[in-house]
């Protein structure tokens, strides 16, 4: 994050409509030297507490009175002061159909409400590090179930231009979206993970991306890739 100090504290906000989950979270990141600035009951808290406090990581909970966790999420991410917060749904499922709308809308990956303390902090300090939280197999079965069951599309979707990117770019950007981790495209296409990692930075930066998961999210919404061509996608078990 841009003016973070070395070593300092990692810094995040709560929002949830539910006092006891924004209590018991704080209690569990704080355990492990995790700084909560704020808690939010609603989207338009978490707006203000973001711009207030600037954190490294917003907890934020999808279904809210007022304002909503997607509203929310866009707006924090739009707005230059929160530059280099990320976002963490929380969900009561798995596969919520609100999810689809809040990566779209930037989010850096979800997080089921029933998630063990132990994960809840690393994928806390995995997404302020940088990365998303999903596995891609997992982004891209979520993203493939709502685009087969037509679910109503995000107000605001990506649909960025694709053709800035090299045929190399394209096919790297096909197969991640597929599921295939950076290992894997590294043998499929006989390169270096170094090699691989640095294509896939270019491809985030081309598209003003944040992250692998809108990549996948991208890759479905301009028809790079379209549900049920994915037969070089690994078994979920894999994953598990």
């Amino acid at each position: 994050m841009a003016g973070r100090v070395s070593g300092a504290a990692l810094r995040a906000v709560i929002a949830d409509d539910q006092a006891l989950v924004r209590t018991g979270f704080g209690m569990i990141l704080a355990a492990d030297g995790i700084e909560v600035t704020a808690e939010a009951a609603d989207g338009a808290e978490a707006v203000t507490a973001v711009r207030r406090t600037r954190p490294d990581v917003v907890l934020m909970d999808i279904r809210m009175p007022g304002m909503d966790g997607i509203e929310a999420t866009r707006r924090i991410l739009a707005d230059d002061t929160a530059a280099g917060t990320r976002v963490l749904i929380l969900t009561t499922y798995d596969l919520d159909h609100y999810v689809y709308a809040a990566l779209t809308a930037g989010a850096s990956g979800f997080l089921l409400k029933d998630v063990t303390p132990e994960h809840l902090v690393a994928a806390v300090r995995l997404v302020q590090s940088g990365d998303a939280l999903l596995a891609p197999v997992i982004t891209r079965r979520l993203i493939e179930r709502f685009a087969q069951h037509e679910e109503p599309r995000p107000t605001v979707s990506l649909h960025r231009d694709l053709s800035g990117l090299t045929p190399r770019e394209l096919e790297v950007l096909r197969l991640l979206a597929t599921g295939l981790s950076n290992a894997e495209l590294a043998e499929r296409l006989f390169l270096s993970p170094t090699t691989v990692k640095t294509h896939i930075g270019r491809i985030l930066s081309k598209l003003d991306l944040r992250d692998r998961v809108q990549a996948v999210v991208l890759a479905y919404e301009t028809g790079l890739i379209t549900p049920g061509n994915t037969e070089d996608v690994p078994g979920p078990d894999r994953y598990r």
